[in-house]
């Protein structure tokens, strides 16, 4: 199996990819991964913060050794700075140069309106893409309101971007698009058509003690053991922001860090930010003990 060069043979091919890559997934994320690379489609990826959405297109990009190209959604997203600007410096610089030249406006503007003028911004750098398909991952797209969707549709349906003063660019090579979505807000079917659509829900206990050993792969098991087991007691309180694994690893680190060969209530005291992300869910965890929480695992 080389994925790199197109040739995939199976599912558990792109599983066994992925892991090499320390991205730990499963045959649903493995099946929808195999498909997007399979039939060319979007994949729309979304769970809770810090489950690894994201990752999955960083570990697919370096599975099939090509570029990463990432557009980070937020309110007001505009064009300009998801597709295209016109670099305004040089064409004023350009108009200054032709000033002396017998040249017609038609000709002019032809001049200045062409691609040596022209800011390419991620999504029509996923379009542009010369020598292969990059994965374009648009991050966080219910951060960006429903008229930046409509800026989507026409990329995800054809692959092509209009721009008026060119005309239409068509994907010499269409990328691999994963979007993802924490759904903070709910996305307007006519997206979720275009793409496959995946779940990536909290990590069973088993499942996140091997995304730990993965990641952290000098890591003591018994720590390993013990930091799973209590962040999954943590996820389990009525908390605002429940840690993802993000957390899980960002607690690990810290620990190891601190040369400790297990938990004890003193030190995931001193590293319970590395969990907890707000004063409110660090009041409930200290209510209920660390020491007791720690007692259930």
């Amino acid at each position: 199996m080389d994925i790199a060069s197109g040739t995939i043979d199976s599912v558990a091919d792109v599983i066994a990819a992925l892991e090499r890559e320390a991205y730990v997934t499963d045959a649903a994320l493995g099946t929808a991964v195999f498909l997007t690379i399979k039939l060319g489609k979007p994949i729309l990826v979304e769970g809770p913060a810090g489950v690894g959405k994201t990752e999955v297109a960083k570990a697919l990009a370096r599975v099939l050794g090509t570029e990463l190209i990432r557009l980070q959604c937020y309110e007001g997203l505009d064009v300009t700075s998801a597709i295209y600007e016109w670099n305004y410096q040089k064409q004023l610089l350009a108009i200054k140069i032709q000033e002396g030249a017998n040249l017609s406006i038609e000709e002019k503007e032809e001049h200045i309106f062409g691609p040596p003028f022209l800011m390419e911004r991620p999504l029509l750098r996923s379009i542009m893409a010369k020598d292969r398909p990059p994965v374009l991952l648009v991050d966080e797209i219910d951060r960006a309101d429903e008229a930046f969707e409509a800026f989507l549709l026409e990329l995800l349906s054809d692959f092509q971007i209009t721009i008026p003063e060119m005309g239409t660019v068509k994907a010499k090579h269409v990328p691999y698009v994963v979007l993802t979505s924490n759904r903070t807000r709910e996305l307007g079917d006519a997206l979720k058509r275009r793409c496959l659509y995946h779940w990536i829900p909290y990590p069973s206990l088993e499942k996140e003690l091997r995304i730990v050993r993965s990641r952290l792969p000098g890591i003591r098991d018994e720590l390993a053991r013990q930091i799973v087991g209590f962040v999954q007691r943590v996820r389990e309180m009525d908390l605002a922001k429940p840690p993802g694994v993000v957390e899980t690893l960002d607690l690990a680190e810290a620990l190891m860090a601190l040369g400790r060969d297990a938990v004890d209530p003193a030190a995931t005291q001193a590293t319970l930010g590395c969990v907890v992300k707000s004063s409110e869910d660090l009041e409930k965890i200290n209510a209920a003990g660390i020491e007791q929480i720690l007692g259930t695992i």
